[in-house]
């Protein structure tokens, strides 16, 4: 500790007069009385009223030299060096990234130190100075103007939490370099564990950042991948890798649970700074929609992140529709139809074999025929040549060259437009449970329902007896009937979402709204505005359940899984100072803000201590002006010398 006024140390000689004043005689007046047995206190007061008296052990001389000595070194200016930036303008970017949830610091995480080097540079900035938080987790955000307000400050940073995701370093390098136009002097704090994502360089006008290292060890054992995989109509396979990044092998237990429940055990050895597959050979013969992954440990082993330690999948399915073709005449149009639209896979039958392959199959397109029984699946009618128990056929009717699209809105008719349209001949056909979609003037031309759990569309005429295959609506009429017998998800998820990551959403045509639910409970509600949305809140790990309403209800939902693979957030290591001016580029790394010194005065503290002890003196001396009982013994022998001088004057 030193002192910047030192001279003030001479103020110190104020002490001798108040010794003094309890050392000198004082003068009384003197009164005759006719015994001294009940004044004996006073008597041993006259005794001790030498002209030069011995010092006595006295509460108050001691309180009253404290005070004396507190103020002196107040006066003096106490201080010591303490770690600080340069004067000026400061971009205080502080890392809120996943890794930052790491324990092995004395703090809480390495959030937490991090928060205390911020409140430290908080505490010590000068009046001159400004300074500007700046978040940096998935979306850097900055949290204050530059300004030299320490309370604003310091609510900010007690208000600033640590994310589940990347750093997105880029932008916050960018928003500071945006302080720094027209600064004198500019300066930028890093307070991170160097885990800087994709940032590669730095903006061509801010200085090198001061890098302010946080974190010490780089042991964590992280689920770097989970995932599944199955064919149309097979049971899926499970596959998940394991990853040690520390520098001790370790023995790890991954436990599987399908929606939630317990299934399936792997354990294994994985050496230092090494991937374990965890291939599952056996696929999963039980159906589950979600699927969980946990890792746990031995007593041993070191793991300071416990993000990465679970994760999430839902069962992916390779959408590939398998269709059964058989067609009476032979129908081109149909045909290459079916070649075209993505994901199916068509079986052509038989047309001289009345019956079905034993294997089912997503769909069955019958063109002028039938089987004899007609099978459980889905079901596309064109011209069927006689009735079923299903519908049934009537007269031929037609000619027609005008039709009239259902008035209720229907996937199936979506941007078909049959202004062009003519047909030679139609049959006249009886379904109660089917909706009619599209009219002629005497009856139905398309026809859609569901019954006993199976989706039928019939076409009740041969398309080579109107135009209809070689106009446009064709096309689009086919490939909305095959979404309306299977609808495609909602989003396209093979692998699953990193979080932070941006989702895009197709929601169907008659959607008006969807409904998100977070991991958490929150619920978002967004409304369909056009034909694609973008969801940004994907900042939490786990599974995020996606539904989509019209009128309220709920007409299709899907689950989708947020997990920390492809962030490099695992990788917990922290980053030396060199590897960091070599990631960042450009001339060195600015000193560390260990190595900047500043000052830290103290003399408001001792003047505040010097303050209270001032009136602890005061109560303890007007507590000895009491008027004495019998009880209690006059204090006259431990008055101050102020009082004595009073009394002697009177």
């Amino acid at each position: 500790m030193s002192f910047l006024a030192p001279a003030a140390f001479a103020a110190l000689a104020i002490a001798i007069p108040i010794l003094l004043l309890y050392m000198l005689r004082l003068r009384r007046r003197e009164v005759l009385i006719s015994s001294t047995f009940l004044w004996r206190q006073v008597v041993q007061d006259t005794e001790a009223n030498t002209p030069w008296q011995r010092l006595r052990r006295n509460l108050l001389l001691f309180l009253q030299l404290l005070i004396l000595l507190l103020l002196v070194l107040a006066l003096t200016r106490p201080f010591i060096t303490v770690p600080t930036v340069s004067a000026g303008k400061i971009a205080l970017l502080l890392d809120a990234s996943a890794s930052m949830n790491a324990n092995d610091v004395a703090a809480a995480s390495r959030f937490a130190a991090a928060l205390e080097h911020a409140h430290q540079i908080v505490n010590n900035m000068n009046p001159q100075d400004a300074i500007s938080l700046i978040r940096v987790a998935d979306v850097a955000e900055p949290l204050t103007p530059y300004t030299a307000d320490k309370s604003e400050l310091r609510r900010a940073l007690d208000s600033m939490t640590v994310s589940q995701g990347p750093g997105d370093w880029d932008t916050a390098l960018t928003l500071a370099a945006a302080g720094a136009a027209g600064a004198e002097n500019f300066s930028i704090v890093m307070i991170s564990d160097g885990g800087l994502g994709g940032a590669t360089s730095l903006p061509s006008n801010i200085p090198q950042p001061i890098y302010v290292p946080v974190g010490q060890s780089a042991n964590n054992v992280a689920i770097t991948a989970l995932a599944t995989r199955s064919l149309a109509g097979q049971p899926p396979q499970l596959f998940a890798q394991v990853t040690n990044y520390g520098d001790q092998p370790a023995q790890i237990s991954l436990v599987i649970r399908l929606d939630d429940v317990l299934r399936l055990s792997r354990s294994g050895a994985i050496p230092p700074r090494s991937q374990l597959p965890i291939p599952f050979t056996e696929p999963i013969a039980e159906p589950f929609e979600t699927l969980s992954a946990t890792l746990t440990f031995d007593n041993d082993v070191d793991d300071f992140l416990a993000l990465d330690n679970r994760a999430w999948t839902v069962q992916n399915e390779v959408k590939t529709r398998r269709v059964y073709y058989v067609s009476g005449t032979g129908n081109l149009f149909l045909e290459q139809a079916l070649r075209s639209l993505p994901g199916l896979q068509t079986f052509r039958g038989n047309p001289e074999n009345r019956g079905l392959p034993a294997d089912p199959f997503d769909l069955y397109v019958f063109d002028n025929w039938l089987p004899n029984a007609l099978p459980a699946g889905d079901l596309l009618l064109i011209n069927p040549p006689n009735s079923t128990p299903l519908f049934g056929l009537g007269a031929p009717l037609g000619p027609a060259d005008e039709f009239k699209v259902s008035a209720e809105e229907s996937p199936i008719t979506a941007f078909v437009d049959l202004d062009e349209m003519s047909l030679l001949q139609y049959r006249a056909i009886q379904a109660d449970w089917a909706q009619p979609l599209i009219q002629a003037a005497e009856g139905p031309v398309l026809l859609a329902g569901e019954i006993n759990a199976q989706q039928i569309a019939i076409l009740p005429f041969d398309l080579r007896d109107s135009n209809l295959p070689l106009l446009i609506a064709w096309p689009l009429l086919m490939a909305n009937l095959l979404d309306w017998f299977s609808p495609t998800d909602i989003v396209s998820l093979p692998d699953g979402l990193s979080v932070g990551e941006v989702l895009s959403i197709a929601p169907p045509l008659l959607a008006d709204s969807l409904r998100i639910t977070a991991p958490d409970g929150t619920v978002r509600e967004l409304a369909v505005e056009g034909e694609s949305l973008v969801f940004t809140e994907t900042g939490q790990l786990g599974l995020y359940r996606l539904e989509v309403l019209q009128a309220g209800e709920v007409m299709q939902a899907q689950s989708f899984a947020v997990n920390i693979f492809g962030t490099g957030e695992s990788d917990i290591g922290p980053l030396p100072e060199a590897e960091l001016q070599a990631k960042l580029g450009g001339g060195a790394v600015a000193a560390g803000i260990d190595e900047q010194l500043g000052l830290q005065e103290f003399w408001m503290l001792l003047a505040a201590a010097a303050l209270l002890l001032l009136l602890i003196e005061w109560i303890v001396y007007h507590r000895r002006l009491q008027v004495p009982t019998l009880l209690r013994p006059s204090p006259n022998p431990l008055r101050s010398p102020w009082q004595r001088l009073r009394n002697s004057s009177a």
